[in-house]
């Protein structure tokens, strides 16, 4: 399941932040004094990618210097907290760099949120629900409008009011949609359903069968229109709605294997599908099966 382009920023960093000529106001920096910033959207980053920009940060060093702000202390040294760059200093602790190159600013606050949030969302790095939650620090930390956050990310306030009931999904599915099982479509989709556990039985079948964000879209508007004739698709996932057996089933397997399991019933038997995102993982429902 792929996840179509997001749309670019209108307002970028250069922005946010003062141009310099090349090489100006960079210094170098004990790796080992450069903390998190607190305001990062990002939460996952990507270990493949991670690996690879290690590798390359091995052979040829640190190219572009991270963002900072200078954090003073009478208890120890100044440290320099992150503005944009996380994952460059994630990748330079891994390729065992001891001095990292910077530019030091002065922000802090919303500006903080603001310049990580613009930096990973024009690098296409937050998932859909990282550029929610960022979203929502933006309205309850800093006490913008939506209109507001529309203004400063470069998106329509629909976008943006879009993107925030995302938030509203239940767990399980905002996990599935955060390690990219499901894409930001189908979870667009779901939300077209308003009861709760007909929108979760929807999303399994979505992930067993891997079905297309126009066959969750479908699905979805089947349900929505009670007075339609339902598709076999839609017929299959209220058969399982209402046996409450099939959902503990599926939750005892689920739990038991560490993965989604889902279940069909049907007059001549059934199937059961576990679904994998990785070699690792297969490796693990295997040993678990086998245990």
């Amino acid at each position: 399941m792929t996840s179509s382009p997001r749309p670019a920023l209108g307002r970028g960093l250069s922005s946010l932040i003062p141009k310099t000529n090349a090489g100006a106001g960079v210094e170098t920096v004990d790796i080992d004094l450069i903390v998190p910033n607190p305001h990062q959207p990002r939460v996952r980053f990507d270990p493949e990618a991670l690996q690879e920009l290690a590798g390359s940060i091995g052979e040829h060093g640190v190219l572009q210097p991270v963002i900072v702000t200078q954090v003073r202390s009478d208890l120890g040294p100044t440290t320099y907290q992150l503005i944009a760059g996380e994952r460059r200093v994630q990748a330079a602790r891994m390729a065992g760099i001891t001095r990292m190159p910077v530019v030091v600013k002065e922000a802090a606050g919303t500006e903080l949120l603001e310049i990580a949030l613009v930096e990973n969302l024009q690098r296409q790095d937050l998932n859909a629900l990282e550029e929610a939650a960022a979203f929502k620090r933006l309205a309850d930390e800093f006490e913008m409008t939506q209109e507001q956050i529309a203004k400063r990310v470069g998106r329509s306030r629909t976008a943006v009011a879009n993107t925030l009931r995302l938030l509203t999904l239940e767990d399980d599915i905002r996990a599935s949609l955060a390690s990219g099982q499901i894409t930001e479509g189908h979870a667009r989709a779901l939300l077209g359903i308003d009861d709760s556990q007909i929108r979760l039985d929807a999303w399994r079948r979505i992930v067993a069968d891997a079905l297309t964000v126009r066959q969750a879209e479908e699905i979805a508007r089947a349900l929505k229109a009670t007075s339609a004739p339902a598709t076999k698709a839609v017929v299959t996932s209220a058969q399982r709605r209402i046996d409450p057996h099939v959902r503990a089933i599926e939750d005892d397997l689920r739990h038991a294997l560490g993965s989604p399991v889902s279940v069909t019933r049907g007059r001549r038997g059934g199937r059961i599908v576990i679904r994998f995102h990785s070699d690792d993982e297969l490796e693990g429902i295997i040993e678990r099966i086998r245990g």
